[in-house]
This record gives C-alpha cells, structure tokens and sequence, in this order.
C-alpha cells in the first residue's frame, strides 16, 4: 500500500531536522502495519538478515544474534527481536520509507523492524544518526533527553547504554505516530503491550569512513602516484628537524589526491550508493531478452526496483549499487533512480533504441529490477 505521511516539510526541516526532537501524533493515520510479528520472527531465521534479541532479566542485559532456529525459550516480558533492512527483503514494509523521500536517497540507510513484548526494550542509548520511529501495533512509551553529555557503558559487550537522563519527551506511542530523533539525544523506549515498532534510520558517514573508503579507490584507481619532491631543500639547524613548510608539501600532496572533483565524485557516487547490508537478489532465469523486456512493459508490466537498492545520481551520472551505469539516453536512468515502479509511459519513445533495451535487461538480470508489483 500507498503511506501518506502527514508532514509540513519545509517546516518540519526549518524546526526540527538535526536540531530538535518531537513527536509527530499520527503522522500516519489509520496506520496498517505492512508486516505481523510472525512473518518478521520468520525473517529472522534467514541466514542472510541480520537480526538479534535483547532481553532484560534479573538486572542482566543480554543480547544473541540471528538467525533463530527457535523462540520458545522466551518469556512474556522483557525482550525485543530486532532486525535490520527489513525493506531489503519485505516489499510492503520498504513502502514505508518513501514518505521520507523529501529527504534526499543518499542520506537514508534502511528500515529496521522491532517487534517487544511488555517491558522489551534496548535500554537508555543514543544514536550517532537521524531517525523517525514510527509506532505500529500496540502501545510503547518513549523518553527523549536534552543533549548534553553523558557517560556510557556497556552492561553487555554489544550493547552500548547511556546513565539515566532528564526526559523533554515522554510520551505514549500510538499506531500512526512518529517520534523522530536527531544524532546525539538520549531515549529509550519499553513497550506497555505486544509492539512493533519501525525505524527509518539515516546514513551519517563520518571523516574516518570517508577517508579510509576513498583510500581504496585511490588504490584501486592508482590515483596519488607523484612522490614527494623538494627541488630548493631548505637548510636547518639539525638534520633531525622536520621543517613546517615540509609538513605543509606532504599534507598538499596528500589533499592533492582528494582534489580531484571527477575522481571525487565518481568515488563518492560508487562508495554512497553501497548498501550496507544484503539485497535480496534473485537473478532471473533464464535471463531476459532485450525484446522480452520491450513485450513485457507494451503488455503493461511494471518493472519495480529491488528493496534497498541504492539508486543515486550526480550530475548526469547515475550510480547503482556501487557502480556507475552508463546509457545512451540519460533520461532513461533519471527515470529508474526517481521511480520505484515503471511503466512504458514512464520510458516513452526512449524503448525505441536497442541499446536502452540492453540496457534495461542488464539491469533487470543483475536482479536490480523485476517484473511485478510485489
């Protein structure tokens, strides 16, 4: 189904983006969750999704990781099943991320699904990103604190935990509303009922992933290969001094390297347009002819994008899981990367050339797109 999100965004950006948290009561109205806690506890038991369980017993924190052969271990309170990239492997929870779409593609990360019983949750935490939690079925109260520093600790080695903090939103979730977060506020939710809860978190790189991401395509490019030069070596005091102007060369020729704007963005559109967990991808067989995709969009098939897929584009570029995709007519792939459905009257006379055909088969058996609504 279709979510119609019910947001100022212009406003909402101006007040609240990165700035201030806030609860959006029925953001969604007449809110359907696209899953149930059976199918998401099935997902979990895949090999491919990753998954974990938190529970909170007797003071202890404990956490195991998917996939679960089994939940019956569990009780009736104090545990939340958590797992991420639902929207790479559940077409009908992926719909919810595209109310977010005011929201440019390349800062958002993937839909992680939670489903707690009565008291289940993470415990007091912050996050080093953006995100809108939006409550489905069930009742789950949340705590939201100012942004001030706090101490952190680890009750379990894979659970990061802040000390308590003064709450400036505590509120009860309803199905439909939306509580979003900026980086760095502390919150914590526990479920008053059976909940689930969906999470439409964001993408935050920071200097150290981007550096260590753009040295491997250096690498792999051979970029950076003038050495270090010093025709006029200045003279000091000691041989054992490293003079500052020598300093500023190195750190010249290193910046030299990122100066590139081709190269930076070429790297930048194939390191962003990475999905930072599995697809789902099914290679159609037999594989597509060029004319089977061209009968199959007259007889009124819909080509949809595969779940998760990252589809980003610069400039005239456009950038697909980690690659950069040419074709003949660029409009064609603007229309691929704004739409998730795509009909023939989306591609128009375009499907004319052979080459777009191509193209477009390529794509649809790399198991990229498919044929089907769901």
């Amino acid at each position: 189904m279709d979510y119609q999100l019910d947001i100022n965004w212009p406003d909402f950006i101006q007040r609240y983006w990165q700035k201030r948290p806030v609860v959006l009561k029925r953001g969604f109205k007449n809110f359907v969750d696209p899953l149930s806690p059976d199918e998401l506890a099935g997902l979990a038991m895949e090999n491919e999704v990753d998954s974990r369980l938190v529970s909170h017993q007797d003071g202890k924190w404990q956490v195991s990781h998917g996939p679960f052969e089994s939940y019956d271990h569990l009780g009736e309170n104090n545990w939340s099943l958590l797992v991420q990239a639902v929207n790479h492997w559940h077409e009908p929870s992926a719909a919810l991320m595209r109310p977010f779409r005011f929201l440019p593609d390349w800062r958002v990360d993937d839909l992680m699904v939670s489903f707690a019983v009565p008291g289940g949750g993470v415990g007091p935490h912050f996050d080093q990103y953006d995100v809108f939690i939006i409550q489905g079925a069930g009742r789950r109260r949340w705590r939201v604190g100012e942004k001030v520093p706090l101490k952190q600790h680890c009750p379990h080695p894979d659970l990061l935990q802040v000390e308590p903090f003064d709450a400036i939103i505590d509120e009860e979730m309803e199905p439909g509303d939306i509580l979003y977060i900026p980086p760095g506020f502390p919150h914590e939710g526990y479920s008053l009922e059976n909940a689930l809860n969906y999470s439409v978190g964001f993408r935050a790189p920071s200097g150290r992933e981007l550096i260590s991401g753009f040295a491997d395509y250096a690498l792999a490019n051979e970029l950076g290969s003038l050495r270090f030069s010093d025709p006029d070596v200045p003279a000091r005091d000691c041989p054992s001094q490293i003079l500052p102007q020598e300093i500023e060369g190195v750190r010249q020729l290193m910046l030299d390297v990122v100066n590139q704007p081709e190269q930076f963005a070429q790297w930048f559109g194939e390191f962003i347009s990475q999905s930072r967990h599995e697809l789902d991808v099914a290679p159609p067989e037999p594989p597509y002819q060029p004319d089977e995709i061209y009968d199959a969009l007259q007889q009124g098939d819909t080509l949809s994008r595969l779940g998760g897929l990252r589809v980003l584009t610069i400039g005239d570029a456009v950038y697909v899981n980690g690659e950069r995709v040419e074709c003949s007519h660029p409009d064609v792939m603007a229309v691929l990367a704004r739409h998730y459905r795509i009909t023939l009257d989306d591609l128009g006379d375009a499907l004319d050339d052979p080459s777009v055909l191509a193209q477009i088969a390529d794509l649809v058996n790399a198991g990229y797109w498919y044929f089907g609504d769901e």
